[in-house]
């Protein structure tokens, strides 16, 4: 398989292996008009298996959404050909908008103009992370 380099653009890299389409349907990836390319499952010393993104321009990405899905993911930043800067993502705080409430009796369910956020909860680590809706306190577990 041989996938061109990209000159200006984003590389999503270490993701862990199946999670690469989930990044891409929470970034909406598929409403760019820029070449993205989503590779699966490809063989990796670090960590056995890998997916990897590249979106062939210079696009802002929500690293909220990246780190939500793998917080062991990275982020590198490609300019004229060159890395120019690469992020180390964590867990984050608070989520606007990424996942929806799914508390049938949620105000979010009602007052649909609402945005959906999400908190951390305490004691959460990227093993054994649990997010909690800010209305109603529904526990939004992470996929592990």
């Amino acid at each position: 398989m041989n996938i061109d380099e990209i000159h200006n653009g984003v590389v999503i890299d270490h993701i862990r292996a199946g999670r690469g389409m989930r990044v891409y349907e929470l970034l909406k990836l598929d409403e760019l008009e820029a070449s993205v390319a989503i590779i699966q499952r490809v063989q990796s010393s670090k960590m056995g298996k890998k997916d990897i993104i590249k979106i062939d321009a210079d696009v802002p990405v929500n690293l909220d959404v990246i780190a939500y899905v793998d917080p062991s993911a990275t982020v590198n930043i490609i300019r004229d050909g060159a890395l120019v800067e690469k992020r180390e993502l964590a867990l984050p705080e608070r989520l606007v908008d990424v996942i929806k409430c799914k508390n049938p009796r949620c105000i979010t369910t009602t007052e649909q103009e609402l945005p959906h956020i999400f908190q951390l909860a305490a004691g959460s680590n990227g093993h054994a992370a649990v997010y909690r809706c800010r209305y109603c306190e529904t526990k939004e577990d992470l996929i592990r």
